[in-house]
């Protein structure tokens, strides 16, 4: 590691670039050295870096508390914990998706969070990628548009998510999700109330089903043009409800939601609300915080 007197010679350029930019350990005695420098330019970067400093800790303290149900686990010597999450429960269209990821004891990713906090796709893309890089093993699994009429989607979503665990190849000793359990799992599980963002595993796996889902869809998009289905992903928006009515119900449509009910000129029960099913209804009393 270069000495302080040989960092002090380089430019303020080429020190911003080593330890803002590329983020490299600051070696001891060097932001208190550019502090007493005389350039302001010099005193500028040491605030900066010491401003980096303090966001790191504060990550990584995040993440740590992200950890704090898998640490539990793990002292108690289960060695594979798998985070379990869903996506697409509300929307009017494409099937919905879960995810199932186990991470190496103490693994850390910066960024990760729960995916509906994390509004980029981009990043959200570089983070799925991450975790699929990292992770021990990782799987989704979903339920199609017809299953969801036919079960309901609630019913639909926990077979996804039975799915995603049961295709992780390797056996999990725990399995942690987002709210409520799997009846069919005969797995140790526990449901966290909104597990997505207090566990790095589910975390993870909401990420994985998000970023997957969000491809299929733009995948339908190019099979069904014009409906939006890149855009809102099958939300019910105000122009994918307008789409349904003025170009008709596709194959991918659940039939079981209010808004293609009253398209196929189907009654819709009063109970339903414009996006389908009661949604917090149908997954309410099976968590535990």
């Amino acid at each position: 590691m270069s000495s302080v007197e040989d960092l002090l010679r380089c430019s303020l350029t080429e020190l911003t670039e080593r330890f803002v930019t590329q983020s490299r350990s600051v070696p001891t005695g060097l932001l208190e050295a550019l502090e007493a420098d005389p350039r302001q330019g010099a005193k500028a970067l040491a605030r900066r870096i010491r401003g980096l400093k303090g966001k790191n800790r504060a990550e990584g303290q995040r993440l740590r508390h992200l950890l704090r149900f898998e640490s539990e686990l793990w002292e108690q010597g289960h060695t594979h914990i798998a985070g379990v999450d869903e996506a697409g429960r509300g929307p009017l269209a494409g099937p919905v998706v879960a995810a199932a990821a186990i991470l190496p004891k103490g693994w850390k990713l910066e960024g990760l969070d729960d995916s509906k906090k994390i509004a980029d796709e981009a990043r959200r893309d570089e983070l799925a990628e991450a975790i699929k890089r990292g992770a021990v093993a990782w799987a989704v699994g979903q339920a199609d548009s017809e299953e969801i009429d036919r079960l309901n989607i609630r019913r639909a979503s926990l077979l996804a998510m039975h799915r995603a665990v049961q295709g992780l190849g390797i056996q999990p000793d725990y399995v942690l999700l987002d709210a409520f359990t799997i009846p069919e799992c005969t797995l140790p599980q526990r449901g966290i109330i909104k597990g997505d963002s207090l566990s790095l595993s589910i975390a993870a796996a909401s990420v994985l089903a998000k970023t997957t889902r969000d491809r299929l869809m733009r995948e339908l998009d190019v099979r069904y043009p014009g409906y939006g289905l890149a855009e809102h992903k099958g939300y019910p928006t105000a122009e994918h409800v307008q789409s349904i009515r003025e170009k008709g119900v596709l194959p991918i449509h659940r039939r079981s939601f209010g808004p293609v009910r009253e398209a196929l000129g189907l009654s819709v029960p009063a109970q339903e609300q414009v996006a389908g099913p009661i949604q917090g209804e149908l997954f309410t009393g099976n968590g535990q915080q």
